[in-house]
């Protein structure tokens, strides 16, 4: 970074980009909720429903890889506006579909929404230093609340005016962000740098790639941003099916699970800051553990034979004992988001796009994979519970390897007796107890962090 941007500048670019993002991550989710009024009309399956929904997702998760790099090289101003105005024009273009298939066809285009992720990302974290930089990527990523203001606000929208009115209400509000974004942001302290140096080939900016932490980073963003979005799409629905909810119901307690998913991921930025992320990433998992195996037990009844006669009970889930799960949920979740992004602008100052790129678009494809899942479980298992029983497998599953790789680590470095920062979940690695007990041991003062 060649010049030191003022706060002013810095409080001015964090609060265009989140803007930015909460309106793209509101049409990103556009789906959860038209998609319920055109799988009415189109009389499609659960399945069919669910890659409806996903498609759009599935745009968004692998456009990030190529954002990521377009904005290391030209800059998030550029890349962010014209995505934004883009990708209105596809949503204007999706009113004219009357069939599935072309459905199928507009939901791609839409879904480049949600490439804006990293865009923002890595031009927010050009204009912060490395000690803040977790609390405005925290609070850039709070935009993430776009998917409770489709989820409120749409409901009303549909009932009102029809599906394709809706849309056309959200390409509108999209395309004049757009605009504003290209004439009121400005280039990033990290434009300089970039124009004075030579162009990077493909394969030297996804170089980082070949480190084995990225794709944990990958892995767990898998869950905790792929399964957020994945709830996010199919909440309503699963509402409506389970407890027999109208659409303005389902819609507004789905938002209490997108609302502290996403704003809460703003203390997880400053968590990570404070406390280092492995110890945010080990809450998250554990707390995830617990709440997606609360949720995954369907309705039972059991009978008992006792001495005097048969003994009956039935276990079920209510909806606000569902309605809490779910909020703690979405809480840790954001904690999680937050943590794991925490890293990237770290490790890979100059890599931003390209890293954040690829974690993006893994955790984006379980915001595909999952959705479409969802659909195909309850047509072949005719349980709704069961989307909760694969999320449990996979954060069960993220658990145990961050923990094997954690303690395998650990103890490398115990035997070496020096510091490395190689962990991914580790933020702060002067707290490294191990180091900092030797130089104590010793009368020394422990090394800065590198990082």
């Amino acid at each position: 970074m060649t010049t030191s941007p003022t706060r002013s500048q810095q409080y001015r670019a964090l609060g265009l980009s989140t803007f930015s993002f909460t309106l793209c991550f509101a049409v990103w989710t556009i789906f959860s909720i038209i998609g319920i009024r055109i799988a009415e009309d189109l009389a499609l399956s659960d399945t069919q429903l669910g890659l409806l929904m996903a498609t759009p997702i599935l745009t968004g998760s692998i456009s990030r890889l190529f954002l990521g790099i377009w904005t290391d090289r030209y800059g998030g101003r550029w890349v962010f506006g014209i995505l934004m105005i883009t990708t209105a024009l596809c949503v204007y273009l999706l009113t004219f579909a009357t069939t599935y298939p072309m459905l199928l066809v507009g939901a791609l285009g839409v879904g480049l929404a949600g490439g804006s992720f990293i865009v923002g990302v890595a031009y927010t974290a050009a204009w912060f230093e490395p000690g803040r930089q977790g609390t405005a990527l925290g609070i850039f990523g709070a935009g993430n609340v776009g998917s409770a203001v489709t989820n409120f606000g749409a409901p009303f929208l549909l009932v009102a005016f029809g599906w394709e009115q809706t849309a056309l209400i959200y390409a509108t509000v999209l395309a004049v962000m757009g605009v504003v974004f290209l004439l009121v942001a400005r280039e990033d302290p990290m434009a300089q740098e970039r124009g004075g140096e030579k162009a990077k080939s493909f394969m030297e900016q996804m170089e980082p790639l070949k480190e084995l932490r990225v794709w944990r980073f990958a892995l767990y963003y898998f869950f905790v941003f792929g399964a957020f979005v994945a709830l996010a799409l199919w909440l309503p629905h699963y509402l409506i099916g389970v407890y027999g909810l109208e659409i303005r119901t389902a819609g507004m307690i789905a938002a209490l699970y997108t609302i502290p998913a996403s704003l809460f991921r703003i203390l997880g930025g400053w968590m990570s800051d404070r406390f280092g992320a492995r110890r945010v990433m080990y809450w998250t998992f554990i707390a995830s553990v617990i709440c997606t195996f609360l949720l995954s037990y369907p309705p039972t009844e059991y009978i008992i034979h006792g001495i005097d006669g048969d003994i009956r009970f039935t276990l079920d889930m209510t909806l606000p004992m569902f309605i809490v799960l779910i909020f703690i949920l979405g809480f840790f979740m954001s904690l999680g988001k937050a943590a794991v992004y925490k890293h990237i602008p770290v490790y890979y100052p100059l890599h931003v796009g390209a890293v954040g790129g690829v974690v993006g678009m893994i955790g984006g494809l379980g915001g595909f994979i999952l959705p479409l899942t969802f659909g195909a479980l309850n047509d072949l298992t005719g349980i709704w519970q069961s989307c909760f029983m694969l999320m449990f497998v996979i954060v069960a599953a993220a658990l145990i390897w961050m923990h094997y790789a954690i303690r395998t680590a650990e103890r490398e470095e115990w035997a070496a007796h020096k510091e490395q920062t190689d962990l991914p979940e580790l933020s702060a690695p002067h707290l490294f107890y191990p180091l900092n007990r030797t130089h104590q041991q010793t009368g020394t003062n422990p090394p800065p962090p590198r990082d």
